[in-house]
């Protein structure tokens, strides 16, 4: 019963949730926030806590409009439990935790260049689930508009690119996006059900599931600092990365699938420096320019039929 998805999801965003390509664009702005917001936060807030707690609240904020759609679609969840619950723990539970970890660890920059790499591991688990296969020209936008993330991330230099160390932050990053990629590409074995409900449900599960590990990250002796700067990152983070990214995120797949969406988080590292520039009075160099060329290129060579 796809068309009644369908026109649930037309009736709660309207024209907006017909346009993809803006819904994944505005998903890459939201999570490269999230990835600068979640290394600034680092030693503030514990990675487990700061996933439950974004989970959490994004839930409670989207319960009461969600709520007489959960009453409807509550026989599909508990039909399709168990696919509802593998989405929430990878794609809620473990993807954003591990995220977290690692910026705990590593750098804003190479957090927004590992996430480049995340349409191959979208790629890599559509081929080993459904036999889907990249196409030429969905393989050659991925390596184009990799090549400006590259050129943005590195300032145009090869020494610098040469220079980037990694630690055990960036491997826990780069398992994050193995998870990510599974999320992605199971998508497709999502119930029919209303959009708010589906999305209620994942967070909800994903925050249940990480209880015990919050009691052990807590009986460890890892708390948080509990002042305004945590007050104003838990708002942004349940309701833009958290809430309207996954709601947006969910959508676009829907529309386009999961490998001609992948090379939109391509993005995420263009925003970000976007946001360098005019939040922390960086320069616009030459290398901005030509790596935005790149991905948008890759971008629209990719998502093409």
């Amino acid at each position: 019963m796809a068309w009644v998805r369908e026109a649930g999801t037309r009736r709660v965003g309207g024209w907006l949730f017909d346009q993809p390509y803006l819904l994944l664009a505005l998903t890459s702005l939201f999570w490269a926030g999230n990835t600068i917001l979640g290394r600034f936060i680092a030693g503030h807030v514990p990675p487990i806590t700061l996933a439950f707690i974004r989970w959490s609240g994004a839930c409670l904020i989207l319960l009461p409009f969600a709520a007489p759609h959960l009453r409807r679609d509550w026989p599909a969840i508990r039909r399709h439990v168990g696919t509802m619950a593998l989405l929430a723990f990878t794609g809620f539970s473990v993807y954003n935790t591990l995220a977290y970890y690692g910026l705990q660890y590593t750098t804003a920059i190479n957090g927004l260049l590992l996430q480049s790499v995340a349409p191959l591991f979208v790629a890599m688990w559509t081929f080993a689930l459904f036999g889907d296969r990249l196409t030429f020209r969905q393989a050659g936008g991925i390596c184009v508009s990799l090549a400006g993330v590259v050129v943005i991330v590195c300032h145009g230099s090869l020494a610098v690119l040469l220079a980037i160390a990694f630690n055990r932050g960036d491997v826990a990053f780069l398992v994050a996006l193995v998870v990510y990629g599974f999320y992605a590409a199971f998508l497709r074995r999502r119930p029919d059900m209303h959009p708010f409900s589906f999305l209620a449900a994942g967070m909800g599960g994903g925050a249940v599931l990480m209880i015990p590990a919050v009691i052990w990250e807590i009986a460890a002796g890892r708390t948080m600092v509990f002042d305004a700067e945590s007050i104003a990152s838990f708002v942004f983070i349940c309701i833009f990365p958290s809430l309207l990214g996954y709601l947006f995120l969910n959508r676009g797949i829907e529309l386009i699938g999961a490998n001609r969406a992948a090379p939109f988080i391509h993005l995420v590292p263009v925003f970000g420096s976007a946001m360098a520039v005019a939040l922390l009075g960086e320069r616009f160099e030459l290398f901005h320019a030509v790596g935005y060329a790149l991905v948008f290129a890759g971008i629209t060579v990719a998502a093409r039929r």
